[in-house]
């Protein structure tokens, strides 16, 4: 029984198709069990094919599936194969043209790292008037061979001029001379003359190759290889403990969030990230800054690429200058004097820009300064976010759960931009102040007005029915007392005739 060319304008959820004979039905089994049937799907032409054999008799019978699962697995697996080929995420420009959105440069890697390279330098000799930091800013590997290929080029040069002193006065033709006094004792070859030389830079001195009083060009060598040893000692020890003291790995500990946040505090948005530092030893005045990374045209159509813009976390309230004992969220408010004050939740998702993050201090036990360095792009920026708490007070002390270190929760959030937020609390205001004010403007008519009624009353009915009266002045109160409450301006005629 074959059902062909067939169009399911809406999907069952289940596809059972009857057979000819009384009581048979074709069952849709699993696409793998070629023994109960083939199931073909065209997705363009939305046809159904099924074809019936009869099953084997060793072939076990598999679970059916309904018509809606097949298609919706189908559909899985076309959809997968679209994102393999389509490969990176496409948009379409203005006329309908295909391209390709490209990711953006960092100038700052998450670990700290500036991401740029000087390229085309030609006073390279700049770096050997500056030779010691030359030194300190070169990677272990050149250091290591610096360091060892200073000791050994010495040692084999001053070799060498020991050897050659030996060769020039003779001391090798009488070696087994007894009467002959050498310049330097117990010296028969290069290797023996090299390892003199090694034993005089390093003061070692074993005592078996003595210098003699018969040679004043050897005592004078001595002399110079020793200050000229005392040198090389000093400078690159000095340069491999600077090296090893340098504050670079201290910044390893201090630890950015992820993403940054943007949420009200205070009825006013605020741009918020946080820090914290890993170790129990401190950094001594520890100060934050930030800056905006984003290109800009000037008026006179100069481009400047990767212009650099000061964003304030506290430097006017000294909130910038930390304390760095348990993470803090630094907050930069979003004033008249920020970058982001136009910048709204959909325009924020078409900015390109990078904010860097810089936190300087003293370490503590070495008192070298150290810096930590972080950026966020602009997606990595989440609107309507808040950073989850993650100190709880424990028995005796504050327990810090840096599990919820990068941990943020949605807050409920406007969408504007903070300009337009600040004008819409500025109406606000000023409808309240006009509202009181108009208020307290119509008080003394109202007083008149019912002064005027009292008077009136008073004539008209000469003490008959001062219920009336009071009601009437009730109903003013009242109605003076929901106006107040209300905050309208009571200029309507029927208010006043009220």
């Amino acid at each position: 029984m074959a059902l062909e060319n067939s169009v399911f304008p809406s999907c069952p959820d289940s596809l059972s198709l009857p057979a000819e004979g009384k009581g048979e039905k074709v069952e849709v089994a699993n696409e793998a069990t070629a023994s109960t049937g083939v199931f073909n799907l065209s997705e363009e032409l939305g046809h159904v094919v099924t074809t019936e054999t009869v099953p084997s008799p060793s072939t076990p019978a598999k679970v059916n599936r309904s018509f809606r699962s097949k298609l919706a697995e189908r559909e899985a697996n076309v959809n997968q194969h679209r994102k393999k080929t389509q490969g990176a995420e496409k948009e379409r420009g203005r006329f309908g043209w295909v391209r390709t959105r490209r990711k953006r440069q960092r100038y700052v890697e998450k670990n700290g790292r500036c991401n740029v390279q000087h390229g085309n330098m030609r006073e390279t000799y700049r770096y050997l008037t500056d030779i010691f930091t030359t030194l300190v800013d070169l990677n272990w590997r050149c250091s290591l061979f610096v360091f060892v290929m200073a000791y050994a080029v010495t040692w084999l040069f001053f070799g060498a001029i020991w050897y050659l002193i030996a060769y020039c006065r003779g001391d090798l033709d009488h070696l087994e001379d007894t009467a002959w006094t050498p310049c330097v004792n117990n010296v028969n070859g290069f290797i023996s003359a090299f390892l003199f030389s090694i034993e005089t830079e390093t003061t070692i001195g074993y005592g078996y190759r003595v210098i003699t009083d018969q040679c004043p060009v050897g005592t004078m060598l001595l002399l110079l290889q020793a200050i000229l040893g005392s040198m090389v000692n000093a400078f690159m020890v000095g340069c491999m403990f600077v090296k090893i003291s340098q504050p670079n790995k201290r910044a390893e500990t201090l630890v950015f969030s992820k993403h940054a946040v943007i949420s009200l505090r205070d009825d006013k948005l605020c741009l918020m990230f946080r820090v914290g530092d890993l170790r129990s030893s401190h950094i001594v005045g520890a100060n934050m800054r930030a800056k905006l990374i984003k290109s800009k045209q000037t008026q006179e159509g100069e481009f400047i690429p990767l212009d650099q813009t000061d964003i304030s976390v506290g430097f006017e309230t000294g909130d910038d200058r930390l304390f760095l004992v348990s993470p803090l969220v630094i907050s930069h408010e979003i004033d008249a004097h920020s970058p982001f004050w136009d910048m709204s939740h959909a325009q924020l998702e078409k900015e390109d820009f990078e904010i860097v993050v810089i936190l300087e201090g003293m370490v503590e036990a070495t008192g070298m300064t150290c810096q930590g360095r972080s950026s966020y792009l602009a997606e990595e920026l989440l609107w309507g976010h808040r950073f989850s708490p993650m100190m709880c007070l424990a028995e005796g002390f504050f327990d810090i759960d840096y599990g919820n270190f990068h941990h943020t929760f949605e807050v409920n959030t406007p969408s504007c931009s903070a300009r337009e937020l600040s004008l819409a609390a500025a109406r606000l205001d000023a409808h309240l102040y006009w509202s009181i004010s108009s208020r307290l403007d119509e008080e003394p008519t109202l007083s008149n007005q019912v002064a005027k009624q009292l008077d009136s009353s008073s004539g008209n009915s000469k003490g008959g029915e001062p219920t009336l009266i009071l009601g009437e002045m009730t109903d003013i109160q009242e109605q003076t007392g929901l106006g107040e409450l209300n905050g309208n301006v009571a200029t309507d005629q029927s208010e006043s005739e009220a």
